[in-house]
């Protein structure tokens, strides 16, 4: 048993209250999405609503196909997506952390430029017309698909790191340069690669740019695109409320909004914990290994 520490005792007891207070923002978010709209207008936002309504949900929900479909859609776009962009990003940045490769800091260069200079919208949309990427599934995948410059240098700095004995080792055991990238450098990279698939991830799974651009089909609106149409109805239809002067219903504008945030966010929030022994994970099998 282990003695009592006044110390531990007040660590413990500052973790806790920090976690509750980091916790007070999303279950405020959620009491206030199950509260009735004239509740809201009348008292504000409250831990503790007078009347309880779900009529935010039922908004969202009323057309369950469409909100399950394009769960169905973000889910497949985020997945695909990241694993192909972590794939890309990290066989890029084993280019340029290889000193043997000609050229990798010219190269490294031409990689950083589009971070300072960007060719704007129109050159981006043309280029995506030209690739047929319109109305399809991979036009919500293939134009984030190119690796963010910021991810790329992050993996390439972690592989810099490792030792060179490494790749030369297994280039005279007669292995080409995918296969010590993909089984030796992947592996003691996995914190990095974890890391940068997080930000990829949140990337595809907030995106709604691309089905504003490149998506005119309904079926294929991923969930943040849908809710952001369904948000604009709401606001419309408060708006004509308000000009003609009807009284008769209230639209739930302020519910909605915090019903949304709470739809988007929570397949991140229930994914987020399991990610985290991913970097546990790797840096116990870089160590091991290393």
């Amino acid at each position: 048993m282990k003695k009592f520490s006044w110390g531990n005792f007040f660590i413990g007891f500052f973790i806790l209250a920090f976690t509750l207070l980091c916790l007070l923002p999303m279950v405020l978010t959620f009491m206030v999405s199950i509260t009735d709209e004239t509740t809201i207008m009348r008292d504000g936002y409250s831990f503790f609503p007078k009347k309880i309504s779900f009529y935010a949900y039922e908004l969202m929900f009323r057309d369950g196909s469409s909100v399950i479909r394009s769960y169905i859609i973000s889910i497949a776009v985020t997945v695909v997506g990241t694993l192909s962009a972590v794939v890309i990003t990290g066989l890029a940045a084993y280019t340029l952390s290889n000193k043997n490769v000609k050229y990798r800091n010219a190269l490294g260069m031409y990689f950083f430029i589009p971070m300072v200079f960007g060719a704007g919208i129109v050159p981006w949309y043309l280029i995506c017309n030209m690739l047929h990427l319109r109305n399809n599934i991979f036009a919500l995948i293939v134009p984030s698909l190119l690796f963010s410059t910021f991810n790329m240098f992050l993996a390439r700095n972690f592989m810099s790191s490792l030792p060179d004995s490494l790749r030369e080792s297994a280039t005279i055991d007669g292995a080409n340069d995918i296969v010590i990238a993909l089984k030796i450098y992947f592996p003691l990279t996995v914190p990095a690669l974890a890391t940068i698939g997080l930000f990829y991830g949140l990337g595809y799974w907030n995106d709604w740019w691309n089905a504003i651009m490149l998506v005119d089909n309904e079926k294929l609106y991923p969930i943040q695109y849908l809710l952001l149409q369904l948000k604009s109805q709401i606001s419309m239809l408060k708006d004509l409320q308000y000009l003609s002067g009807a009284t008769s219903m209230t639209v739930p504008s302020e519910s909605i909004k915090m019903a949304t945030a709470i739809v988007t966010i929570g397949p991140i929030v229930l994914l987020y914990p399991f990610l985290q022994k991913y970097y546990v994970k790797g840096l116990v099998v870089g160590s091991v290994k290393g």
